[in-house]
């Protein structure tokens, strides 16, 4: 049910109400915030999603943020194993002569869910529905799922999402003014931890202090480089 104690159930106008009006009829819009939900597994946004439908608010506009792993569908990039996001990048600058039929139609998603908005039609989905669309209309979920939340209301998407700087700036995150839920948000430690942890193996280090030991013996930039190699001997 929609909520009886705040000013929008009993007709009252609050002295906030009036300005936002005030600035409508200047011809300013007002500001209206999303709420971005985080969640630790993209499996508990299928649920959450679930619980949405059976609410009052299913009709609201959302979308989910996903990765390529669950949201892409060309036929050869969905099946190459972990190397989707390079294969994408590829695909989408022509580099082998050939694009990415599915991304240029991706507008057929926007305006499939514009449609049943308009037409009262529109329900909460997760990101299975919004695939399987994708398939029937041969559109990309995974950047017709990024155009979504433009008008979206409610923005779904894993912790990483809102927390690693690098994955907020490549998905146009801005949370300033948003209102943001963190779902189990006691695996917030280990997901900031995770973000910003990086791993590399014995050999690789071996590999890099060979290649800095090589720098420094040409006299390139050694101040710079000197510094690296004590960090490389030190780890092995």
């Amino acid at each position: 049910n929609h909520c009886t104690e705040c000013s929008c159930s009993s007709g009252k106008e609050t002295n906030k109400d009036t300005s936002s009006k005030k600035k409508k009829e200047n011809g300013d819009q007002s500001f209206v915030p999303k709420i971005f939900f985080g969640t630790r597994t993209h499996k508990q946004i299928s649920q959450i999603t679930r619980e949405l439908k059976r609410t009052a608010y299913s009709s609201v506009s959302m979308t989910i943020l996903s990765s390529r792993d669950y949201t892409c569908i060309h036929p050869v990039v969905s099946n190459s194993g972990s190397n989707r996001n390079e294969m994408c990048v590829e695909l989408l600058e022509g580099k082998q002569g050939k694009s990415c039929l599915y991304y240029h139609g991706v507008h057929k998603l926007s305006e499939h869910h514009a449609q049943q908005s308009a037409h009262g039609m529109y329900q909460a989905w997760d990101i299975e529905d919004l695939v399987g669309l994708g398939r029937k209309l041969r559109a990309c979920p995974y950047f017709a799922a990024r155009e979504l939340m433009v008008g979206a209301d409610i923005v779904f998407c894993p912790y990483n999402y809102l927390l690693d700087p690098q994955i907020r700036d490549c998905m146009e995150i801005n949370l300033k003014g948003q209102v943001v839920i963190l779902d189990e948000a006691h695996n917030i430690e280990d997901c900031a931890r995770e973000s910003m942890s990086y791993g590399v193996t014995e050999s690789q280090l071996r590999a890099a202090r060979e290649e800095l030991d090589f720098m420094i013996n040409s006299n390139v930039r050694q101040k710079d480089h000197e510094p690296l190699r004590a960090v490389c001997c030190s780890l092995t």
